[in-house]
């Protein structure tokens, strides 16, 4: 066979298992952005070195930025031979990709293919990629079978799924893979939310990796979790699908948003500055009520009125509007919060999603 040889997403996506190593060649910048999952980053241009040579082309000249860029990427590339692959073996297997599979692969590519190594280079790049990750989110979700968990805020439904996910169900965790809870209050201390390239990315990986015939659980969520949105066809497919409903006493529900809120109670002037958000919905008056409770620590009375002014009448006008099965949705009571109730719970779940199945 003649390397470096050339394939289309599709037959990489198949045969990904036989390379050893993914390689993006593209900037730290596009990579960060989003990238094929297990890639890593070698890129051929940094994203100064990028701007200048895209710069160059457009008010100088074609020949001058290629003849620059040539040196640029010849001793990038001479770098990362040096650097990360001098130990592989004859027959290391990389897979090579850039934006569009142009020059930047390419160069790459035509280089380990001189030294010897069976290279392969992605036919259209990072973009056909992210055109074939477009297709199958718009077609995979109604394959599928979904379960979806639903409860107001506060009744344990992640738990519940980590829970699930620990009895070998099958799992999607939209909040997980979104680095966000999903609320007004939902940012996570020291993690930033994905781009939404990079969060349709991880969502596609996860439905690929589903078996159709069994049940997959997810909980309800609305159009956008924090900044990023939900894709139309998963949500499509989630609203029409069968529900169970969580059950906790409001104690209980207080109790467990403060032990996941703790941050809160050591930075009341970032929860202040979420519940500003709500000054449409509720005044300045009961918002300024509120941002005097954080500053006093009455972290557990302020969840509680949370709870009772704002997420459970939102939550009550949306889910029945949204989701078809939760009328007819069972309910699951949970009387705590400890891992022994949601095991129960859970094992209470299992066989409503799959019959025959008895939990454990």
């Amino acid at each position: 066979m003649k390397y470096p040889e050339l394939l289309d997403f599709p037959e990489v996506f198949q045969q990904r298992s036989e390379f050893d190593t993914i390689i993006d060649v593209r900037s730290p910048a596009e990579f960060a952005e989003d990238h094929i999952a297990g890639a890593i980053n070698c890129p051929v241009l940094n994203n100064e070195e990028r701007i200048v040579v895209g710069t160059m082309y457009k008010q100088v000249g074609s020949f001058e930025a290629k003849r620059l860029g040539a040196a640029l990427v010849a001793k990038n590339i001479g770098l990362h031979i040096e650097n990360l692959f001098q130990d592989k073996p004859r027959d290391w297997k990389p897979l090579i990709y850039c934006w569009r599979g142009g020059n930047r692969s390419g160069a790459m590519a035509h280089i380990f293919a001189k030294i010897g190594w069976p290279v392969t280079q992605l036919n259209g790049g990072y973009k056909a990629y992210r055109q074939f990750v477009n297709q199958s989110i718009s077609t995979k979700p109604a394959e599928l079978k979904w379960q979806v968990l639903c409860g107001p805020t506060g009744s344990g439904k992640s738990r519940c799924l980590h829970t699930l996910a620990g009895l070998g169900a099958q799992v999607l965790d939209l909040e997980q893979l979104a680095n966000h809870r999903g609320s007004v209050l939902g940012d996570i201390p020291g993690r930033t939310q994905a781009s939404q390239k990079q969060f349709e990315s991880l969502i596609f990986e996860q439905l690929q990796r589903f078996d159709q015939q069994k049940m997959i659980f997810v909980e309800a969520e609305s159009k956008k979790i924090g900044k990023l949105r939900v894709p139309d066809s998963l949500m499509h497919a989630m609203r029409a699908s069968s529900c169970v409903q969580l059950c906790l006493p409001m104690e209980k529900r207080v109790g467990l948003l403060v032990e996941e809120y703790a941050h809160f109670i050591r930075n009341s002037e970032s929860l202040g500055q979420q519940l500003d958000f709500l000054t449409p919905l509720h005044g300045k008056e009961k918002i300024s009520r509120w941002r005097q409770m954080a500053e006093c620590g009455k972290l557990t009375e302020l969840v509680k009125e949370l709870l009772e002014q704002h997420y459970d009448p939102a939550y009550s006008k949306s889910i029945a509007r949204n989701f078809a099965g939760y009328a007819n949705a069972r309910r699951i009571v949970q009387n705590d919060i400890n891992e022994s109730d949601f095991l129960e719970s859970a094992h209470h779940i299992l066989p409503l999603a799959n019959p025959g199945m008895n939990g454990v």
